[in-house]
């Protein structure tokens, strides 16, 4: 009761005084903000009963189960309380690989973006995404441990056809795991791509500056020199003087840029 009542607990599962408790997150994507939203859920197998426990009750994964519970021929109904208790489960760890491809989507999305615009917003948008993996990893990790204790645990409440279900939920459960695990590795990729954008650009922007500045230093020489408070500057008298000037001050950068692209400088 303790464990029901309170919520951000890790996921785990206890057998105690015959009845198999299990204590596990569901998680939704919302699509306004694009961020995880996790809920507790607490469930509870005795003997010929299922009871859950939510944190709201205006929404859950368990929709497709209530349409199932409906039909008279329909696996739930035919089998005990222990196959039901499978089939929440089985709808929450289903869940996980619907919120996992949207944000598959959302790295795919961030990847072109840094690709094409690696900016301040990427940067922010990168922490945010990479929150909400640790957030995933976080709530799908345990489940495998979850899984594996329900099935060695021995219960009598678990009939032999129905481990076979379980076996097939704990699958699922790894394959969430190392998804989630790939994503978190994704998101040290893309933030190393990020960086390695970033300083890419800031490597053109001082190649540029540096060009600039190369291409401006003989130009500051010669006005330096000729500014210069001497009595005899050599072309001072001439009329001539300030175009000769102007124009070596025009070859001299036009030559550099020559030598440069032959250089391959830029």
């Amino acid at each position: 009761m303790d464990d029901i009542l309170s919520v951000g607990h890790r996921p785990k599962m206890d057998n105690i005084d015959g009845t198999l408790f299990c204590l596990l997150s569901m998680i939704y994507f919302n699509d306004e903000d694009g961020s995880i939203e996790t809920e507790q859920i607490s469930i509870v197998l005795g003997n010929n009963f299922v009871i859950s426990f939510q944190e709201e009750a205006y929404k859950d994964v368990f929709d497709l189960l209530r349409k199932k519970i409906v039909l008279k021929n329909s696996k739930v109904r035919q089998n005990k309380a222990d196959y039901l208790f499978y089939s929440l489960i089985d709808l929450i760890v289903d869940n996980y690989f619907i919120v996992m491809d949207k944000l598959g989507e959302r790295i795919e999305d961030l990847e072109e973006d840094i690709a094409h615009n690696s900016n301040k917003k990427t940067s922010q948008s990168i922490n945010i995404l990479r929150k909400e993996i640790i957030i995933l990893k976080r709530t799908v990790k345990p489940i495998r441990d979850l899984i594996n204790g329900i099935l060695k645990s021995e219960s009598e409440l678990i009939e032999e056809k129905t481990e076979k279900y379980f076996e097939d939920v704990l699958h699922h459960a790894i394959q969430a795991s190392e998804l989630a695990e790939n994503y978190h590795d994704m998101m040290i990729n893309l933030h190393d791509l990020y960086i390695n954008n970033v300083t890419l650009k800031m490597n053109e922007i001082m190649k540029v500056l540096a060009i600039v500045t190369c291409l401006l230093a003989p130009v500051a020489i010669i006005t330096g020199i000729f500014g210069m408070n001497f009595i005899n500057i050599p072309l001072e008298q001439n009329k001539d003087g300030f175009l000769i000037m102007l124009v070596v001050m025009i070859i001299i950068p036009i030559w550099m840029i020559f030598v440069f692209k032959k250089k391959n400088w830029f």
